[in-house]
């Protein structure tokens, strides 16, 4: 087994790139055939015209998701290219005041001032808050008190909450998953996420499992290999039956992540994260303040370990690729200059959680 060989063009990290478990497959930890499926994929997508994510973190994540087959996983990252080109709902374009949007551009734009996040934590908190005890980053979302009709009132409609939670994969990615690598010193890719099941019934399910089955949609699709585990609590019988029907759909490898613990759930809870990061309704005793979920507490605010983010950088330095390696396929029209700024090449992760 080889550790892993970083590409000079396109992998410029400042965080550790070695996973602390030594599984076939993941970073630092390469058989030597699965170093030469990296470098097949990239040259396949260097061909075909495509210049951005093409580090070697983000290809393994393509590359484990479809079992280091390199075609499916070829098809797996231009479909994803495609979609952050062109945000979709149901299959259609996504508009927002008539404009589709497109992802990078929008990740640096969206809710600077933090009152679109203020404004839907009413209505359903969704937030990342402090760490679980492997240093990864821990996602809360209270799915119970979801509004979808006093959202709309207040101008918010499922189209602004499915951009919304494209940027926080995106910011999960990029700044809050390498500062938690530094901060661990060791590679971490994936999330802790809590769903809260507590007040979701007949009156609502409907709405919420909607919901649930477009974000998993975009997780698996366009953010593979960013679940670390998920734990479902205050579940009752109306989810045990849906659980039941979708679970022989997953992959095992997902099942074993999702760990389903009803109303029984703080003692596991807190086995995996500390105390005093785990917010207090949920058996911790964190109490920022303001509310924890407009906190924004973590290892990502913390001078010590944060970095600007590949979004948020406009260095001029650029990156060619060769007229042999533009080619001209799908992803030639992006790259149609030749150039594309380094920080968009070296972006470490293409973004994204929930479920997958």
């Amino acid at each position: 087994m080889s550790t892993m060989e970083l590409d000079p063009k396109y992998d410029h990290y400042d965080f550790p790139t070695t996973a602390p478990i030594a599984k076939p497959g993941h970073p630092g930890h390469l058989t030597e055939a699965q170093q030469a499926q990296v470098h097949q994929l990239r040259m396949m997508l260097e061909t075909e015209g495509y210049t951005k994510r093409l580090d070697t973190l983000t290809l393994l994540r393509f590359l484990r998701a479809r079992k280091f087959d390199v075609n499916l996983s070829k098809k797996m990252f231009v479909d994803c290219e495609k979609w952050r080109k062109t945000l979709t709902y149901a299959g259609q374009p996504l508009k927002i005041d008539g404009r589709t949007i497109n992802l990078d551009e929008e990740v640096s734009e969206w809710d600077k001032d933090g009152s679109f996040k203020k404004k839907v934590s009413k209505w359903y908190p969704q937030y990342y808050h402090k760490t679980d005890k492997d240093g990864r980053p821990v996602y809360i979302e209270q799915l119970g008190k979801i509004d979808i009709n006093a959202m709309k009132n207040e101008g918010i409609e499922y189209e602004h909450m499915l951009v919304n939670l494209a940027v926080e994969y995106e910011k999960m990615a990029d700044p809050r998953l390498p500062a938690c690598s530094r901060k661990a010193g060791q590679l971490l890719e994936t999330s802790c996420t809590i769903m809260d099941f507590n007040g979701v019934g007949f009156g609502n399910a409907r709405q919420v499992f909607g919901y649930i089955q477009e974000a998993s949609g975009m997780s698996q699709n366009y953010y593979p290999e960013r679940l670390g585990r998920m734990y479902l609590i205050n579940t009752n019988w109306l989810f045990t039956g849906v659980w039941r029907m979708i679970r022989p759909l997953l992959d095992p490898v997902t099942v074993e992540k999702i760990h389903v613990l009803g109303g029984n759930y703080q003692k596991e809870l807190l086995s995996q994260i500390p105390a005093e990061n785990l917010p207090k309704e949920f058996g911790g005793t964190c109490q920022c303040e303001g509310g924890c979920e407009l906190s924004n507490a973590g290892p990502w605010c913390d001078p010590q370990y944060a970095r600007p983010a590949w979004w948020e950088k406009k260095e001029e330095d650029t990156i060619e690729n060769t007229p042999t390696e533009i080619g001209t396929g799908e992803g030639a029209t992006a790259a149609a200059s030749g150039t594309a700024t380094a920080e968009e090449e070296a972006e470490a992760e293409a973004p994204a959680e929930a479920t997958a």
